[in-house]
């Protein structure tokens, strides 16, 4: 897949090399690549001002964060391959930290996936999806966690604030599977239940 460039005004590249994700409208050189002339949630190749690659992004053209920096390599694409390699990284690191599989699976840029949340109870998956780069490839999501779990169910919990900004909508579904009224989970030892669908 062939992906339109998104080109940055002079200097505007510096936060990106020092290791910052986000990308303002303000940083755009909108004379060569104007920022409106991109779709909402599209995925650019990202470029200095003097034409030096910086990478893969998503952007939205009506926020002042207008991109998200995905990955240095510009021959990633936000795809279900990269999310299974993404999600299975973040799943390493919470098996190193926790006895039992209830914690914040994927915890967004943190994780290299700007604008996803994702927890886990058990075999309970509940996605949170705060972007339109992100909404664009919840197929892909749902997708990535049958590769890596075997979930009971999942839910898209995509009811955030942020949502509005990004000009989306809000809703709540069960994706796949059966949830119930409460989800058991276990914090510290302790067993706790979880309203996913309303909480």
């Amino acid at each position: 897949m062939s992906l339109n460039t998104l080109i940055l005004n002079q200097g505007a590249e510096r936060r990106l090399r020092a290791g910052h994700v986000w990308i303002y409208s303000n940083e755009v050189d909108n004379k060569r690549t104007p920022i409106k002339s991109f779709q909402l949630g599209e995925q650019v190749l990202v470029e200095a001002s003097n034409g030096k690659s910086l990478g893969v992004a998503y952007v939205n053209p009506n926020t002042l964060i207008c991109g998200r920096l995905l990955c240095r390599d510009t021959k990633l694409r936000l795809d279900r391959s990269l999310l299974v390699h993404r999600i299975n990284i973040a799943l390493s690191l919470r098996e190193a930290c926790f006895d039992k599989p209830c914690y914040r699976l994927v915890f967004g840029d943190s994780d290299g996936l700007p604008g996803l949340v994702i927890d886990r109870y058990f075999d309970i998956f509940v996605v949170q999806i705060s972007t339109a780069g992100m909404e664009a490839v919840v197929d892909e999501i749902i997708s990535a966690l049958n590769k890596v779990f075997t979930p009971q169910a999942i839910v898209l919990r995509c009811d955030g604030k942020m949502r509005s900004t990004e000009g989306l909508e809000s809703y709540i579904e069960v994706a796949q599977g059966e949830v119930p009224e409460l989800c058991p989970f276990e914090e510290n030892g302790v067993p706790l239940l979880a309203p996913v669908l309303t909480g």
